[in-house]
């Protein structure tokens, strides 16, 4: 199975490019047809280079991890008979250097908060073995080295 995007820069006219200030927004094409314009994040290279407004990969990033282990958590808590009203998750990844000495997302956290309704609740302990089984199940987390932390919330 695989996936793929379509990631396009250009040049601005008035740009030179070769003196380092140049624009870093771009285009984010995905086959189902969304597009967003992402752009470097202002904490690596400065504003006005950077567009604070848009999507940076750092974000991209997080969010992606976010949104698998969601959508595992949810598939498991139907398959348990758990009705889930909402859920929302705040997440934060922290950069540092890893064991090579390189600038990478060290530390994530996942602070998910599951609203659930109907008569069938589950404990606290219920609702973090359902995050653990998420975790273990979601494809970007299997794929990354970063140390993963989840926090949920009821």
């Amino acid at each position: 199975m695989k996936h793929s995007a379509r990631i396009f820069w250009k040049k601005e006219p008035q740009e030179l490019f070769v003196d380092g200030e140049y624009s870093r927004t771009h285009m984010w094409s995905f086959d189902g047809g969304a597009k967003l314009i992402a752009s470097s994040s202002p904490q690596v290279v400065p504003i006005p280079m950077s567009d604070p407004s848009v999507i940076d990969p750092e974000e991209a990033f997080l969010a992606s991890l976010s949104s698998c282990h969601m959508l595992f958590f949810l598939s498991i808590a139907m398959s348990q008979k758990y009705s889930v009203k909402t859920y929302e998750d705040n997440v934060c990844g922290t950069l540092g250097k890893n064991k090579k000495g390189k600038t990478a997302i060290e530390q994530i956290k996942l602070n998910p908060k599951v609203i659930f309704c109907g008569s069938k609740q589950p404990s606290m302990a219920q609702v973090v073995k359902m995050h653990d089984m998420a975790h273990a199940r979601c494809f970007i987390a299997n794929t990354i080295q970063s140390e993963i932390s989840i926090h949920p919330l009821i």
